[in-house]
């Protein structure tokens, strides 16, 4: 059992769907005090109704300073501070080289990667005065480990987060503030139902568990990286994806019987 993280304040980006709305509903299943920010007020109060009492919306851009600013202003102001925070905000628009614009690119670069910054950068002075932080990023298989067609954009914000993230927890590790990262694979979210049955069985098929990940698969890895147990582990990602990168060739999947 994990030790209660009761009363302990998270900041949840792009909390309102899919792994960031796993993300938030488990840590306030846990008991902590959840702001769930979204570009949205509606969507975001929307999923705080769901946790109940002990969370609430915020509307805010992350790829902006000033809706970074506003948020963890948000969570000092209505739970006295900030003790973790889960960026998890990122867009995957598909576009292939020759077709992607510029702005194409700068668009998820500064939704996934820029985001990713601009959080961790607000909530220093709330964790450094409390002595401590947990900083969990939501990176991807896609461009650390794995490409997909249409994703050079999305792999490079995501493997440029792993990046970001090493030397950062070098540097937070003296103010006790951890920064580690979740690494999914294919997750059922709201994108991907829509895809209809013979698409999700395909990219089942993929994945020797045989199934698609949930996004509370990915929250309890979240969770555990905000725990106390967690406070000797910095600079590190775990990937959550029922063995998707294992296979060496569709062959290795075939053999599994």
């Amino acid at each position: 059992m994990l030790k209660s993280l009761q009363g302990k304040t998270v900041i949840v980006t792009g909390g309102s769907r899919g792994i960031g709305k796993g993300i938030a509903l488990r840590f306030g299943e846990a008991g902590l005090n959840v702001l769930v920010v979204s570009r949205s007020q509606a969507d975001a109060d929307a999923v705080a109704a769901e946790i109940g009492p002990n969370a609430s919306g915020y509307a805010a851009d992350v790829s902006t300073e000033e809706g970074c600013m506003g948020m963890v202003e948000a969570a000092v102001a209505r739970y006295g501070g900030v003790d973790v925070l889960c960026a998890n905000a990122g867009i995957f628009p598909a576009a292939k080289l020759g077709e992607m614009t510029a702005a194409d690119f700068d668009h998820v670069i500064s939704t996934n990667l820029k985001s990713t910054f601009l959080s961790v950068s607000a909530v220093l002075p709330a964790m450094t005065k409390a002595g401590s932080g947990r900083i969990i990023i939501t990176s991807s298989i896609t461009g650390p480990i794995t490409g997909y067609p249409g994703w050079s954009h999305y792999g490079a914000s995501k493997a440029g987060q792993l990046g970001f993230m090493r030397t950062a927890a070098i540097e937070l590790a003296p103010k006790k503030i951890t920064v580690n990262a979740v690494m999914p694979g294919n997750i059922m979210t709201e994108g991907l139902e829509g895809n209809g049955p013979e698409y999700i069985a395909s990219m089942e098929a993929s994945v020797p568990l045989r199934r698609l990940g949930t996004p509370a698969d990915i929250a309890n890895a979240a969770l555990f990286f905000a725990s106390e147990e967690a406070a000797y582990i910095t600079g590190q990602s775990i990937v959550v994806d029922g063995g998707q990168i294992l296979p060496e060739s569709l062959g290795a999947l075939e053999a599994m019987g």
